[in-house]
């Protein structure tokens, strides 16, 4: 996932390669369940269950900083203002934080304006934001192109745009028009998510995913999951979930409910695009008679909230996460608004993919790459 160094091995990329070719969009509330396999006993994927072990191994580990190190000095006295597709999101709540922990650092305004989750709050909260003519705004955790035509009244009105999870890749954007997006890399967190189910059961596992397919980024994500999980023929996608994330908590008991008698003991694993799912399906696991550090084992692919990292640790119905670092996104923010300030172009870095389990969550309530604070301290004040 980071620009700078060679992650994983070619095995591995191969497989990233193949995964970036999944496509296909499901807005049911469930894909049609496939009458799965008894599971397995044995992998009948050695090189793909190989190729995983040593990919967990390595995002296990922890990472020192290999971001920017130079850049402009900060100009005081900005304002920007950041939308928020929703804050029921724990991601994009815990990004929007960090832009205001770091804009403060700086000496600017920074005002979060919550789009409620529908696409008329969100583009209500976007006209707000350009009515306020901000020096810059964040577009947070949406898709630009449903906003198309406020997009175009900030490129307009000269507002430079930066994107969170905004489109399916890192780095600047042409159409829409963005100074930059900010995210890890999507095949990089669903590859690791999938190799994580797939070494964990040694390539026998029976699993559900939950995705919100309204989201581009999202389905995308989860689609990239599926396809790498099935690179391995010994594991069995046994359901695809599509439950939108603002509906999550009043939809996902019942469908885990669901899942738990028709799958019965066949459902060994689960991956959400987002771990919000996981919190709302720990009480209908727990009615069901699931233990908390028993099957299903769960992954969340992104972002890492507080409340996952708990989960994980006390090992309640979450098992591993690929956490955002959330704080560092925030700070990434703020650094990137301020070179586009400058003239100058986006610094380019990408966030290092890492994986957080019960052999390395600690005491920690998220995830950020060490000493990214201090550097980005370093480059403002000049």
């Amino acid at each position: 996932m980071n620009r700078t160094r060679n992650r994983f091995s070619r095995t591995a990329s191969a497989l990233a390669v193949a995964a970036a070719l999944a496509g296909g969009c499901s807005r049911a509330s469930s894909s049609p369940d496939p009458t799965p396999d008894p599971v397995r006993s044995a992998s009948t994927c050695p090189g793909v269950l190989n190729a995983a072990k040593q990919a967990v191994a390595r995002a296990e580990g922890i990472d020192a900083w290999d971001g920017p190190t130079s850049g402009p000095s900060a100009v005081r006295g900005k304002s920007i203002v950041f939308v928020a597709e929703t804050m029921i999101n724990p991601g994009v709540a815990g990004v929007a934080k960090g832009v205001e922990e770091a804009g403060r650092s700086v000496g600017w305004n920074v005002r979060v304006i919550d789009g409620q989750g529908t696409p008329a709050g969100v583009r209500a909260a976007f006209g707000q934001a350009i009515a306020l003519r901000p020096a810059g705004i964040v577009i947070g955790g949406f898709d630009p192109n449903s906003t198309a035509e406020q997009v175009e009244q900030a490129n307009d009105a000269r507002i430079p745009l930066i994107g969170w999870h905004a489109t399916s890749r890192p780095g600047p954007s042409r159409n829409p028009k963005l100074f930059t997006n900010i995210t890890t890399r999507v095949e990089d967190v669903a590859r690791i998510s999938a190799y994580w189910i797939i070494a964990r059961s040694n390539g026998t596992a029976g699993v559900v995913i939950f995705t919100d397919s309204s989201i581009p980024f999202a389905e995308n994500k989860s689609q990239l999951i599926k396809k790498t999980l099935l690179s391995c023929s010994s594991v069995k996608l046994l359901s695809y979930q599509n439950i939108p994330l603002p509906d999550t908590g009043s939809r996902t008991p019942q469908a885990v409910s669901a899942l738990v008698s028709r799958l019965g003991d066949r459902w060994t694993y689960s991956a959400a695009i987002n771990d919000l799912y996981f919190a709302d399906a720990a009480a209908a696991l727990r009615a069901a008679g699931k233990a908390g550090d028993g099957a299903p084992f769960s992954i969340g692919a992104g972002d890492g909230d507080p409340s996952a990292f708990q989960r994980i640790r006390d090992r309640q119905f979450q098992a591993a996460t690929v956490p955002e670092p959330l704080n560092a996104q925030g700070s990434q923010i703020v650094d990137e608004f301020n070179r586009a300030f400058a003239g100058q172009p986006p610094s380019g870095y990408v966030a290092p993919v890492h994986l957080t389990t019960t052999q390395n969550v600690d005491d920690t309530a998220s995830w950020d790459p060490p000493g990214y604070r201090a550097a980005y301290e370093r480059i403002w004040n000049g």
